[in-house]
């Protein structure tokens, strides 16, 4: 009793763009983007994390780099990611007492064996006493609040800054499902790509982020050519910078590719589900979270290209640390959602 009093019980979305963090009891306590700068040499020695290594993407000096260790989805460096989640869990936790926390975290549906265990032991390496993992589609439905443990077929569409998880739920697992290695950062690099061949100009992660949230869509609205933007950077031919405006049908054009992919992955999940549960979905509705799902216009385009009816979450971005919280309150009733679990050995 008094180890669950001294214990921090925390969810955890390790996501490839941001880090989001829930205390039970408390909810959400900080959200970190999932960066750290090192410095490039021999040492690698760790310099920052999370916002303040933010800061320094495409602005480091020649012996700094600013890297995310997770890259669509799973572990791209393992080292900086035990790293990255010991720093998460020891600003969560603050030294209470010494006390070592349980951690449930979020992994992509479709990660292999191999990656499950490097997330487990990541997590137990970064000094949790238990770890446990939950698919980001399962997790982000209990935090929408769709009823997972009814025998109804629930269909989620998670769309992360690396992955886009799409998934049918019901019993408390995963019936069909799929991850696609489509998010947040394609739409990014299709905006890249598009000003590069169309303009001649290199920009940006962070430009092209902007452009998306000003300017993207997915859906043409009345009004879109009339809406612009400036696109800043370096002319390839000249190496020097320069400005260009950009309407918002060239930005929709842009995102033209990765959007396609996503509702060819949700295609194909509705043509592996069982007609029971598909009747289910078409009775009720499919509901997106992350962040991709707040481009303008998604949900709307979905709707018509499946005749299905879709709804965006109340708090998008949060619903699979939500959902990573929640099972950690009700650890009893929804311990079959968890797909792994590791204790610390000392």
């Amino acid at each position: 009793m008094l180890d669950r009093f001294f214990t921090k019980e925390l969810g955890l979305d390790l996501g490839t763009a941001n880090s989001l963090v829930y205390e039970k009891g408390k909810g959400i306590i900080f959200r970190e983007p999932s960066v750290v700068a090192i410095k490039k040499d021999n040492s690698n020695e760790i310099l920052a994390f999370g916002q303040e290594a933010e800061q320094m993407i495409g602005r480091t000096p020649g012996h700094l780099v600013a890297i995310r260790p997770l890259r669509e989805g799973v572990i791209a460096n393992y080292e900086l990611t035990k790293e990255l989640i010991r720093y998460l869990l020891q600003k969560a936790v603050k030294r209470r007492l010494g006390r070592r926390p349980r951690v449930v975290v979020s992994i992509p549906t479709g990660i292999t064996s191999v990656e499950r265990r490097a997330v487990l032991e990541a997590t137990l390496g970064a000094g949790a006493k238990e770890a446990y993992l939950i698919e980001e589609p399962v997790a982000a439905a209990i935090g929408a609040g769709m009823p997972v443990q009814e025998a109804i077929g629930n269909m989620v569409i998670n769309i992360g800054g690396g992955t886009t998880d799409v998934a049918v739920i019901s019993l408390g697992g995963v019936v069909a499902g799929t991850s696609i290695r489509v998010g947040g950062d394609a739409m990014d690099e299709g905006i890249i790509r598009y000003i590069r061949r169309q303009y001649h100009l290199s920009i940006g992660k962070r430009s092209a982020e902007q452009l998306k949230i000003e300017l993207g869509s997915a859906f043409p609205f009345p009004g879109e050519e009339e809406r612009r933007g400036e696109a800043r950077g370096r002319d390839q031919v000249t190496g020097l910078p320069k400005n260009v405006v950009v309407t918002a049908e060239e930005i929709r054009g842009a995102l033209k590719e990765p959007i396609t992919l996503i509702i060819n992955a949700i295609r194909q999940v509705v043509e592996k589900t069982p007609a029971e549960l598909v009747a289910d979905i078409m009775n009720q509705e499919i509901v997106m979270t992350g962040g991709g799902a707040l481009l303008n216009g998604l949900d709307r385009l979905i709707a018509e290209e499946l005749g299905m009816k879709v709804r965006l979450a109340d708090d998008p971005m949060a619903c699979v640390v939500l959902g990573a919280g929640k099972t950690l309150e009700h650890l009893d009733t929804l311990k079959r959602v968890l797909v792994g679990r590791k204790k610390a050995t000392r």
